[in-house]
């Protein structure tokens, strides 16, 4: 196994400084490339990021941190993108260095809006990447829960498994297990998919439909999921793994899941608008929704995806959504 491997992790939300939490636990140096200058000088001051994950306190002699994206490439073997995927092309436009011979790990739960594609599909497409050299990290883990390092469980994809086992055993700690798969494409559809089940699980709580329902709508919408991502991906999965089922129930239920938070507020009545407003934070699954029902009219198979299409009829074309869900119940069983 590879030794002395240097990472850098691209991101200053939620989710990039609880990946950097846990790569610091086991890492001498870690570089972190964060886009606010002001979040950058806070930080090496005060020991935190000052607008996520703030109780976690970081020994900043083991951190290289920069707002030059490309000092945090140049500096690493492994990168480790975190960024909302609505901003990732915008992110990598201001790369002036290659990223030939990197190892590159998604840990971004979205679809590339300008491209269509999942971001492993975009980085080998694009940048021409091996796929040998791409990776997703993926749940269930909400990165709340790894600042108070509650029992987390994390799948790391990649076609190459000594590369995802590198991976794996630099976040393993007393807090987090992981688990390695050759799925990178199944796994990272899974972490779309779900955001977009998680939206409608919080619609229908914001319409007043109880638990009963809630129980309905989740074990139709791990259905809706098998189909999709075979009908992308064939391949053999167990859609029941952590991955897939158990990524879908902590994003659907918890109460850190800004996806179920997003529909919950769509299902009381708030605007697209002002829902993202008030949220401060991006629903990833807003995007995913368009992307993956452009995904559907291109195979044709609207007829499969009952869920996804009330979302996006509520999202995207203005739909009642009181009328839509009713409209759903009799298509679930």
């Amino acid at each position: 196994m590879e030794t002395n491997i240097k990472y850098a992790v691209i991101g200053g939300g939620s989710w990039a400084t609880a990946i950097v939490k846990m790569l610091t636990t086991n890492e001498s140096k870690v570089g972190w490339y964060m886009r606010s200058v002001y979040a950058k000088e806070h930080l090496l001051n005060a020991k935190h990021n000052p607008n996520y994950l703030s109780s976690v306190e970081f020994n900043t002699d083991k951190l290289l941190l920069t707002n030059d994206i490309n000092e945090a490439v140049t500096y690493a073997d492994y990168i480790i993108f975190a960024v909302p995927s609505a901003f990732l092309s915008s992110e990598l436009e201001k790369l002036t260095v290659s990223l030939e011979g990197k190892v590159i790990f998604s840990a971004i739960k979205g679809i590339v809006p300008e491209t269509g594609r999942i971001v492993g599909e975009h980085f080998h497409e694009k940048y021409q990447i091996p796929y040998d050299n791409i990776g997703v990290i993926t749940g269930p883990c909400h990165a709340e829960e790894v600042a108070l390092e509650r029992l987390s469980y994390l799948t790391i994809a990649c076609a190459d498994a000594q590369k995802a086992k590198i991976i794996a055993k630099s976040v393993s700690s007393h807090y987090i297990k992981t688990k390695i798969t050759d799925d990178i494409i199944g796994t990272e559809y899974a972490a779309v998919l779900k955001n977009i089940y998680a939206i409608a699980a919080g619609i229908a709580h914001g319409l007043g439909y109880g638990d009963n329902f809630q129980s309905v709508l989740m074990s139709n919408a791990i259905r809706e999921m098998r189909r999709f991502i075979k009908r992308i991906h064939r391949m053999k999965r167990n859609i029941n793994n952590s991955a897939y089922l158990g990524d879908l129930l902590v994003t659907g239920y918890s109460i850190f899941s800004r996806n179920r938070m997003f529909g919950n507020m769509i299902g009381k009545g708030y605007t697209v608008k002002s829902a993202m407003m008030e949220m401060n934070m991006i629903a990833e699954g807003y995007y995913a929704t368009k992307s993956a029902h452009l995904i559907n009219v291109e195979h044709k198979r609207k007829g499969k995806t009952p869920i996804l299409n009330a979302v996006y009829e509520i999202l995207y074309e203005g739909k009642d959504a009181k009328k839509v869900f009713q409209k759903l119940t009799d298509k679930l069983d």
